[in-house]
């Protein structure tokens, strides 16, 4: 998969349109890793930076707003909304909403939370504007801060392993999504 994305975006040098909907399709798949592998490409020199961070951001914020209009669909589902009626219901609306730009916003950065609390979020209906606002002010800062790291990372990868560069950014990548999976295993092990 990784090589197949990475391959996608070199023979699309010709196309930068093709490139931005190839970044944009591969962040509803994994984030982190379309962020590294669109890094590498920058590294490549196949793809501009600007263009490639503009691609990233876009896609994070719309598979977020999709996932925020999962969940509004789901409430607009008599199962859906059965399972959630309880007299607790109201509070947790009413607290989602008025915290909901400092929640939104810290998930970003705390491993398996987002799936669960964006979907809760338009379940809630708690407020889209503020929602796109903290998903998007929260991507700049996480997926900046990881598209630089890749950079410095893959700009050595590509220098100095030579025919084992894409063994080390395959490493890269499974090293980013174990540490993900960790920091999520950590704090649900903490919150028991």
């Amino acid at each position: 998969m990784l090589h197949s994305l990475a391959h996608s975006l070199a023979s699309s040098t010709a196309s930068p349109l093709v490139q931005v909907l190839i970044i944009i399709l591969a962040t509803f798949i994994l984030e982190d890793a379309a962020t590294v592998l669109t890094a590498i490409q920058v590294q490549l020199q196949t793809l501009q930076p600007a263009t490639a961070l503009i691609a990233l951001y876009c896609g994070i914020v719309l598979g977020d707003v999709g996932l925020y209009g999962l969940g509004y669909l789901a409430a607009r589902w008599p199962p859906a909304r059965r399972w959630v009626e309880t007299p607790e219901r109201d509070i947790q609306r009413k607290w989602l909403t008025q915290k909901l730009f400092k929640v939104v916003f810290i998930s970003r950065f705390v491993p398996g939370t987002r799936l669960p609390l964006y979907t809760a979020c338009g379940f809630f209906n708690a407020g889209l504007r503020t929602f796109t606002l903290a998903t998007l002010a929260a991507t700049l800062i996480w997926t900046t801060a990881l598209f630089a790291l890749s950079l410095r990372v893959g700009n050595f990868l590509l220098t100095h392993l030579g025919a084992w560069r894409w063994a080390g950014i395959l490493g890269f990548v499974l090293v980013i999504l174990i540490m993900g999976r960790l920091a999520a295993r950590m704090q649900k092990q903490q919150g028991k």
